[in-house]
């Protein structure tokens, strides 16, 4: 068609001169379904208006087309070098892929429908649980699973043994896509005959059904490095289940769960445990043996502990996965109160309670009354 006679491409797509590529396809994609021969059938003039789209939009898609355009028009196009109307445009290639991105679901031409004739294998999940001391330190466990593993007697081929084994699809010739042709268009549908394999195993493996895998019981050592907490994961490469049609294993992965301790709670890479004294401990000082991920070990209480007092064991807590060091032991102290009282510790009890009456040695309380004294005079 002359240049003269050719209509704005901008106003075949129904969009203005400063369109985003997002806006060029949302209109062309309306109006391409609205024009398409398929639903037209014999409509010769939704089928030029359908030409007449496809043009616009293969020239304004391109940036370098659309540039020319946008600076001499049509005749930017005209000669043996240009497009010279619908016919000079390839749709082998560009255009086809714009079509399928826009179309594939509508019209059974989206990519991605063929089957991969070989596929990696699925990756799989095992929650582990771990003592804390073995979170703590490090272990090694041994899981049992089932997985798929390729067949030993066809080696993943799914051909029995002795056989020619997998033949090309005579129907698609090994593509996995049949290409059927509709007017000017071609549109490729999955192969029924080999279901987008691309190949037919007319002789399947006994063993494993034609299927090369087979679901098997495993046992497997799984090193837990010092430092684990609840969630983590391990990857264990190629542990999976195996890939199909020769394709690479899958992985495994270990998720963590670590068991609460008797004494211990972690707080990021530090331990905490709750240490009970008595009074007559906390008022006068002495050394007690308490736990540590390492053994028991003696620590001092000065004279004059407070209950609630944090006391800090450097470098006693737990590895730090990542290896950035060590945490800390965290011992909370807690004077514990008798709850009951020979008549010889109520009377030594009342006596100190006589004598202790001066607010010297006890802050905390003078402190509290003079500030009930502030409030309400």
């Amino acid at each position: 068609m002359p240049a003269a006679n050719k209509r704005d491409y901008y106003e075949i797509l129904g969009v203005n001169r400063k369109a985003g590529d997002d806006e060029l396809k949302k209109s062309y994609r309306r109006l391409a379904i609205q024009f398409h021969p398929d639903r037209n059938p014999g409509n010769k003039e939704a089928e030029e208006r359908f030409k007449e789209l496809n043009e616009a939009y293969q020239i304004l898609s391109d940036p370098e087309r659309r540039a020319q355009y946008d600076r001499f028009g049509h005749a930017a196009f005209q000669g043996p070098n240009g497009p010279g109307g619908f016919g000079g445009f390839d749709f082998s290639q560009g255009f086809e892929e714009v079509f399928s991105d826009i179309f594939g679901d509508f019209f059974g031409t989206g990519r991605g429908r063929s089957r991969s004739r070989t596929r990696r294998g699925d990756d799989l999940r095992y929650d582990l649980e771990v003592d804390f001391e073995e979170a703590a330190h490090g272990a090694e466990k041994v899981v049992k699973f089932q997985r798929l593993t390729q067949c030993e007697a066809c080696n993943g081929t799914r051909a029995r043994a002795g056989t020619s084994g997998a033949q090309q699809c005579p129907n698609c010739r090994g593509s996995g896509q049949v290409r059927t042709q509709q007017g000017f268009f071609s549109i490729s549908t999955t192969c029924g005959q080999c279901r987008g394999e691309g190949t037919i195993i007319s002789d399947p493996c006994p063993k494993c059904q034609g299927q090369g895998r087979l679901r098997k019981a495993e046992s497997l050592a799984v090193k837990i490095p010092p430092g684990v907490d609840n969630g983590s994961r391990l990857k264990l490469r190629a542990e999976g289940e195996a890939g199909y049609g020769g394709g690479p294993q899958g992985d495994l992965y270990v998720v963590i769960h670590v068991k609460e301790h008797r004494l211990f709670v972690r707080q990021d890479n530090d331990v905490i445990i709750e240490v009970p004294i008595s009074f007559p401990q906390a008022a006068l000082g002495t050394e007690i043996e308490v736990p540590t991920l390492d053994g028991k070990l003696k620590l001092k209480i000065p004279s004059g502990t407070q209950s609630g007092k944090i006391l800090r064991l450097k470098g006693k807590g737990i590895v730090d996965l990542h290896g950035y060091g060590r945490g800390d032991q965290l011992i909370k102290v807690v004077v514990e109160t008798p709850r009951s009282l020979t008549a010889r510790q109520r009377e030594l009890l009342e006596e100190f309670a006589h004598l202790d009456g001066k607010a010297i040695n006890h802050p905390l309380s003078k402190g509290f009354v003079d500030k009930l004294k502030e409030m309400f005079g």
